[in-house]
């Protein structure tokens, strides 16, 4: 009889850890989405700074032109 009770034991500890890993399953799922937007957002602000620093050398670039002419 102790048999039935270590199965039913093992198949509640089974449905736990599927519960959990469900659980944590989910929960990585959002954080690689949350995660994507962040990489997304800095790219973006990146390529934005990378862009505006371009354009700043190219103004001083015609700056010193400029005044050398």
């Amino acid at each position: 009889m102790s048999y039935v009770l270590s199965l039913g034991l093992s198949a509640v500890g089974l449905l736990l850890l599927l519960g959990v890993l469900m659980v944590t399953y989910r929960a990585l799922r959002r954080f690689r989405v949350v995660q994507e937007h962040v990489r997304n957002d800095v790219d973006e602000r990146s390529g934005l700074l990378r862009a505006r620093a371009a354009g700043l050398r190219v103004a001083f670039a015609e700056r010193r032109r400029r005044s050398i002419c």
